[in-house]
């Protein structure tokens, strides 16, 4: 009976310096996502077809976001430039689509999105919230496809990734975090997904 209550002792103040590093990490994941714009292209369905496009559309996008982006000073400039040119993006991304052979609505939209932990080539950011551009085709009801517009690290290449990141604002430690630099970062990353699956609960 003692050996179980001191595990469950042992469990309780596991579970909250967990908490509070998750606190902590939390933080860091809002700083971090108040500098960056992700990017969002949902595929009409998982039909191969569907897929296939759904990558032509996230390159054209790509390509005229980069544009749009590219004398962008932080943020908040970058969410202005995109917010105007909606309209734009979303002509890109139709007429893509009719060049395919295909007659799907799309919508270009600027929004808070909930997003999981993600792993590209060279860097990974936390779950958490984020701008971002998004891109739905048709239904929307297919596996997505998910980057980071600005910085315009979707184009950066792997050595590329820490210069793009902090010409565009990211601090040193926003980069040691999203290029693996910190050593805490799967626990921090975990611990930022524990509070997001709390906040999910009571919410």
């Amino acid at each position: 009976m003692k050996k179980v209550k001191i595990l469950e002792c042992a469990l309780a103040i596991g579970l909250f310096f967990t908490l509070v590093w998750g606190m902590f990490s939390l933080q860091e994941q809002q700083q971090l996502a108040d500098k960056v714009v992700r990017l969002h292209v949902i595929a009409n369905s998982d039909e191969e077809a569907d897929q296939e496009l759904k990558l032509k559309v996230r390159d054209q996008i790509i390509g005229r976001a980069t544009e749009i982006l590219e004398a962008s000073a932080d943020r908040n400039d970058a969410a202005q430039r995109l917010s105007a040119a909606l309209p734009e993006l979303r002509s890109a991304a139709a007429e893509e689509i009719a060049a395919q052979g295909y007659e799907y609505d799309v919508t270009a939209s600027l929004e808070e999105t909930e997003f999981p932990t993600k792993e590209y080539d060279g860097f990974t950011l936390p779950a958490g919230e984020y701008l971002a551009l998004r891109v739905v085709i048709g239904e929307g009801r297919g596996h997505n496809w998910w980057c980071v517009v600005f910085p315009p690290l979707c184009t950066a290449s792997t050595s590329d990734v820490a210069q793009t990141a902090m010409a565009s604002g990211l601090s040193e430690e926003d980069v040691g975090l999203i290029t693996e630099a910190d050593s805490g970062y799967v626990l921090k990353f975990k611990s930022v997904e524990l509070w997001q699956s709390l906040k999910g609960m009571f919410s």
